[in-house]
């Protein structure tokens, strides 16, 4: 993937390759963290419907066209990413963990046989009014994950995946108050 970021360190937080080790999977890892100012439930739900999904994911300039979609522990999403620039990129993503609306648990490769797989923990934390998500990846080897950050930009394309769900959600919240209000105005 390529792409740039544009998340700002009061909304994201990224390891990066100048980032000090804190485990003894460090040198394998990419964290990504936002703070979404909306309610867990929705931010985990952006998480788990296709119909959600295809609207956010991805870093900018990219597309999403599923395959197909089964959001449980076993269940795939097979799905392709159309880049700013023609390139497809072939994904599949299969769940491990579901611990609604806490934790989603994942592996994520080309094809369910990918040898060089990655495995993602998301978590949920409510913050306030607002939701703290944060992505943690831990790669098979140190050469993955530095040519994930180097060659396909994994850390800025993180940050933009996730600002694109925080502008997502804050459309459906919009969109929310919008209709309440209407409905309040129209029921005086």
């Amino acid at each position: 993937m390529s792409a740039t970021g544009r998340g700002t360190p009061a909304q994201s937080a990224a390891t990066g390759p100048q980032t000090p080790a804190s485990s003894a999977t460090a040198d394998r890892e990419i964290v990504i963290s936002r703070v979404i100012s909306a309610p867990r439930e929705l931010v985990f739900e952006a998480f788990t419907q296709v119909r959600h999904l295809s609207r956010w994911w991805g870093p900018d300039g990219f597309t999403t066209t599923t395959r197909t979609f089964e959001f449980r522990v076993g269940g795939a999403w097979d799905f392709v990413m159309h880049g700013p620039d023609g390139t497809d990129y072939q994904e599949w993503i299969s769940w491990t963990e579901i611990a609604a609306p806490e934790r989603i648990a994942l592996r994520h490769g080309e094809s369910r046989d990918d040898p060089n797989a990655f495995e993602s923990v998301l978590t949920f934390a409510s913050d306030g009014a607002a939701t703290r998500i944060e992505m943690q990846t831990l790669f098979p080897t140190k050469e993955l994950r530095d040519e994930a950050v180097e060659k396909y930009h994994a850390v800025e394309g993180g940050r933009q995946t996730l600002d694109n769900l925080a502008e997502y959600i804050a459309e459906i919240v919009r969109e929310e108050r919008k209709e309440h209000k209407e409905h309040k105005e129209g029921g005086n």
